[in-house]
């Protein structure tokens, strides 16, 4: 007898399935007996038809034989279909662009492509218009019921202010809505008169697309490129139904009923008014033909019908039975299990319970001590995995003392078995405990929840390379574990939380030079990575909730977990993009290449965090979401980004705020080359710290020898008792 494990019994199963899937697809693609059944490599199911008494009203298919095409309507349509859909009553259809293109005496090219349907319906759940360009203000114009009318615009003054996220944000991409039950469409645009965006975006393009076949990118706008792209038109989504009325309507009337096969039923459309035919419930195939719904073998498929007995096919459904001798109150569900009479169950009992003491007597010792072997075994197993011995000979070889190897129970007694209440963090790859060890030593443990096996060697280095690193603004790296699956890090704990929750948290106001502070101590890191630390290490995510504040408010920063370690003046060509949205480098997006740079674009955005006190990706008054880095050069370029500053700083003067934000510009220019090394960034911010301070410290000295100066009871300046505050504030080492 064949094990149902056996490769044999697997290959058999797998066929059948496969043979049912393909006998229900071709039934579910049928023609009327006597009609062509395919046009090119689309597939035409009845209602669907080429030619007479082939088709339903409405429904009718051309044939272009020598292009192999397949267009809805008659002679004449334009309408290119590539997919048709009997369950969801839906074709999926291309439609030429609408566009213009200008040059600098004016329009060169222009296009408009207008969509007629009659029969069909553009699905407005499944569609959106869509416009690209900058200086472009697009419209559709329809009809449904009533005449519609609607448009979107897209603004951008220059290529870099491009959204270049993907998405219709209106900055060189816009999107709107649809209504419902159009069956006509029309397209066109206002008169664009700015020449400013000619050099890079000389057409603008507007047409409904299928929402889920379309991403923007920044290249559509070049030249002719997105009509070249799109020569055969955009994809979009029609809907169809058999009829128009309702199912109780159509049944009074069986002549032009469309549901001909006797297990078929009719059920109204989703997307609007008629209906459309399925196949009763154990059936599959083509409703619309007299012997298009034939039975369904469920037991071929067990992942849809569930049965945990036997399974057996019925006409239009299946059974599910207990196998002899045994039994279950729902074989669907319920496994089945043997019975007996009660007689012969007790006694059943009995002898089992009897052997089963005997058995533990004997047994149980041996068990105990084979699985303390096993666990040893296994330990070991992981440890020489996750490259234990390696990491042992590395740190005897360079005399590394730092880094100790810690044994899982003393993590695990630390964490309290890792207690969910010792969380300090959870992420999408790893989670960070509060662990306090036998010496009442506070430690942060990181526990990822995967591990590469084939990159043990690269974890060893990193942990090496880590262990080495001594700055005062660095976590620094205490030791690991080795001995579990995925291995765990173990850090100083760092008990104020993360810059990201002391800047956008509704506390109190942070002063000016506190920021400045957390600033240069982040910066300082970043520069060591990049210069003093060999090879140079590109932390690769860097951002405000990976800089940590200790008990005296000094930046730490944490979570390497991303980095890479590059020689000098090295790349680092990425496959996959890692990082966080709203902190990424574009020109790594782009090109793929991690670069020192990168860090210093990240960086940008941190400090623009800090005088604004915005996040990476931020709203105001529930608009939509904006990117801070491009919101805030394109207020650079408009002389208004004082505007996005944080209030509560202000008041010390914008000179300062001037010179930082000059900064941020600088690293967040779109080329790396023209950004400063993290070694510039950091004399800049010193300069801009201590020039600063120098000048309060020069106005509180004046304004002090003016309170001597001047008799009791004068009014002094509002702006006096704001910068004593501040002087004051600077004594302390605040």
């Amino acid at each position: 007898m064949m094990s149902w494990r056996s490769p044999a019994w697997l290959l058999f199963l797998t066929t059948t399935i496969l043979m049912s899937t393909t006998r229900l697809l071709a039934l579910a693609g049928m023609a009327r007996p006597g009609c062509q059944e395919r046009c090119g490599k689309l597939s035409i199911p009845y209602p669907f038809g080429i030619g007479p008494g082939c088709f339903r009203r409405g429904l009718e298919v051309t044939c272009d034989h020598s292009t192999g095409r397949a267009y809805l309507g008659g002679q004449g349509s334009n309408v290119w279909a590539f997919d048709i859909f009997l369950l969801q009553g839906e074709a999926r259809v291309h439609k030429h662009l609408t566009w213009d293109c200008y040059d600098d005496t004016g329009i060169s090219n222009f296009i408009r492509s207008p969509l007629d349907l009659h029969s069909y319906q553009i699905s407005h759940t499944k569609n959106k218009f869509t416009a690209i360009g900058c200086d472009t203000i697009a419209f559709i114009q329809g009809e449904n019921t009533n005449s519609y009318t609607s448009g979107c615009m897209s603004f951008c003054s220059s290529k870099a202010s491009v959204d270049t996220s993907g998405q219709c944000t209106g900055m060189g991409c816009c999107q709107t809505s649809i209504p419902a039950n159009l069956t006509y469409f029309n397209t066109t645009f206002s008169t664009r008169r700015s020449a400013s965006v000619l050099d890079f975006n000389p057409c603008s393009y507007a047409f409904v697309i299928e929402t889920q076949q379309f991403r923007f990118d920044v290249s559509d706008l070049a030249g002719y490129s997105f009509a070249y792209k799109y020569s055969d038109g955009v994809p979009l989504v029609l809907n169809w139904v058999a009829g128009k009325e309702s199912c109780d309507e159509a049944k009074k009337n069986m002549s032009p009923y469309a549901c001909l096969s006797k297990n078929s039923e009719c059920v109204p459309s989703d997307n609007g008014p008629g209906y459309l035919c399925n196949c009763s419930s154990g059936y599959g195939g083509n409703p619309y033909l007299e012997e298009g719904c034939q039975d369904i073998d469920e037991c071929d498929f067990p992942e849809q019908y569930l049965c945990l007995g036997q399974c057996t096919n019925i006409i239009g459904s299946y059974s599910c039975t207990c196998p002899k001798g045994t039994q279950s109150t729902n074989a669907s569900t319920i496994n089945c299990s043997p019975y007996q009479d009660h007689t012969q169950t007790l006694k059943m009992v009995l002898g089992i319970s009897i052997s089963t003491v005997f058995l533990l007597v004997c047994i149980f010792p041996l068990v105990i001590e084979y699985q303390k072997r096993k666990l040893v075994k296994e330990k070991d197993g992981f440890f020489k995995q996750n490259g234990g011995f390696i990491l042992l000979e590395q740190m005897r070889s360079r005399r590394v003392e730092t880094v100790r190897v810690f044994s899982k129970e003393e993590l695990e007694n630390a964490t309290n078995n890792f207690d969910k209440r010792r969380e300090l963090g959870r992420g999408g790859h790893c989670t960070v405990y509060k662990g306090i060890m036998k010496d009442n030593r506070t430690v942060a443990i990181k526990r990822s929840k995967v591990c590469n096996t084939n990159q043990k060697d690269e974890f060893v280095q990193e942990i090496i390379i880590l262990s080495q690193i001594n700055h005062k603004n660095v976590v620094r790296l205490l030791g690991c574990c080795l001995e579990v699956e995925v291995p765990m890090l173990v850090y100083e704990y760092i008990p104020n939380g993360t810059l990201f929750q002391l800047i956008h948290s509704e506390g109190p106001s942070i002063s000016l030079d506190d920021r400045l502070r957390i600033a240069i101590g982040s910066a300082e890191a970043l520069a060591y990575l990049h210069s003093s630390a060999f090879p140079s290490i590109i932390h690769g995510d860097v951002k405000s909730s990976n800089i940590l504040l200790d008990d005296k408010y000094m930046a730490k920063v944490t979570d390497f977990g991303a980095s890479h370690m590059v020689a000098k003046n090295e790349t680092h060509f990425m496959t996959i993009v890692q990082g966080t949205l709203g902190y990424l480098d574009p020109e790594y997006l782009q090109e793929r290449q991690l670069t020192e740079k990168s860090d210093v674009y990240s960086f940008g955005v941190v400090i623009l965090e800090l005088i604004t006190r915005k996040t990476a990706i931020y709203s105001e008054d529930s608009s939509e979401r904006k990117g801070l880095a491009s919101s805030f050069m394109i207020a650079m370029k408009e002389n208004n980004h004082q505007d996005m500053l944080d209030k509560s700083i202000t008041g010390v003067g914008m000179e300062p705020l001037g010179a930082i934000s000059e900064l941020a510009r600088k690293c967040l220019s779109m080329k790396g080359e023209e950004r400063p090394q993290m070694t510039e960034v950091v004399e800049q911010l010193k300069v801009i710290r201590r020039t600063w301070q120098e000048k309060l410290t020069e106005h509180h000295a004046t304004e002090t020898e003016n309170l001597f100066a001047e008799p009791c009871g004068t009014n002094y300046p509002s702006s006096f008792a704001q910068y004593r505050s501040i002087a004051i504030e600077l004594e302390h080492g605040r």
